[in-house]
């Protein structure tokens, strides 16, 4: 089997690979992504292209699947460039998919796909994908399942797998997401048990988190199982105000939702953070999901907890940890300084 990880040097295209390179059945392995990593993940031949303008057919020609992880979360304050990668990128890619003839597309979406929904109950893949529009990342991940919805009645020939998994963490992935998210100003050593006194007990917040290397392996599954549509992807516990005390062994404060989000868009407004207010509103409307299709289906249990996951990604953040790709790399994603955020420097691919 033939297969190509577009966006391979992310968070979520190197735990892909490297789950689908302990696959004796894999007999071809290409990672795809803007720019060529120093890593060697098993088998996987590195392939420079760029979705937004690089001719993709014949790279993705004679493939049994495709694996669609490539996406770009800045800049926040050019949603037009953002959206160049994101959506317009992803068409490109599924044109290329079908001009190709691959049998087989496998799209990673995500929970911000899915439009407000309950925070005491589940829902299944069937719950809407409107997503939040004062969002720029909800936004274009609910307009890329319209696009999909399109291409599935266009190329029915076609086998079209999304995934839609929630919070995904782990150590080697600190660098780059405290450069996406938090920014400069996070004192990531100090982000431990004992350090922080308290955390905020704010009324909604509650989200679903999993571990890469979990969403790796369920993605090889998405390629080699004989599986369609939609799957969400989580791991218990939810994370809510209750689990972050007892993980930093520290007090919960109730805090208005209102005030942190004044907070977050004046930081923004000054480029000190790079994550926009928008993404704040986003995580207080998403549903929880429910992953019974995933277990059923794709024979798919998290290994890991959502506590191991977090816990794990903060001694990342403690330690500085990085991975040898361009997109988490401290060479070329971080440490950041704040200047650099008022020059709008951000993204990765």
């Amino acid at each position: 089997m033939r297969v190509a990880v577009i966006g391979g040097t992310g968070n979520l295209g190197t735990n892909t690979l490297r789950s689908l390179a302990e696959d004796p059945e894999i007999t071809q392995l290409v990672g795809i992504a803007r720019r060529r990593p120093r890593l060697e993940i098993g088998r996987t031949q590195w392939v420079a292209a760029d979705i937004t303008k690089s001719d993709l057919v014949p790279l993705l020609r004679g493939m049994d699947a495709v694996v669609h992880l490539a996406w770009i979360f800045q800049p926040t304050h050019d949603p037009y460039k953002t959206w160049q990668t994101n959506v317009l990128g992803s068409a490109r890619v599924f044109r290329a998919v079908a001009e190709a003839g691959v049998p087989s597309l496998v799209y990673s979406s995500s929970v911000g796909a899915y439009s407000p929904g309950p925070k005491d109950r589940f829902v299944d893949e069937d719950w809407p994908t409107h997503g939040w529009p004062m969002a720029a990342y909800s936004r274009e991940k609910s307009y890329v399942e319209r696009m999909l919805d399109a291409f599935e009645a266009r190329y029915p020939q076609c086998r079209v797998v999304r995934m839609r998994p929630g919070f995904v963490f782990e150590r080697r992935t600190a660098t780059e997401q405290r450069r996406l998210f938090a920014g400069p100003l996070v004192p990531g050593r100090l982000v431990r048990p004992g350090i922080v006194p308290v955390v905020p007990d704010i009324p909604g917040l509650k989200m679903q988190m999993l571990h890469s290397s979990d969403v790796g392996r369920a993605f090889h599954q998405a390629v080699v199982r004989p599986a369609y549509g939609a799957f969400n992807l989580a791991a218990e516990p939810v994370i809510g105000a209750d689990e972050l005390a007892e993980l930093f062994n520290a007090r919960k404060v109730k805090v208005p939702a209102r005030a942190v989000r004044t907070l977050l868009a004046a930081a923004w407004g000054l480029r000190l953070v790079p994550a926009s207010p928008h993404l704040f509103d986003l995580a207080l409307r998403l549903p929880l999901m429910d992953a019974g299709r995933a277990r059923e289906e794709l024979r798919w249990t998290p290994e890991h907890s959502s506590v191991h996951a977090l816990s794990e990604f903060l001694a990342g953040l403690r330690a500085g940890a990085d991975e040898d790709t361009p997109a988490l790399s401290k060479s070329s994603s971080g440490p950041l300084r704040v200047r650099e955020f008022r020059s709008g420097v951000g993204g990765t691919s």
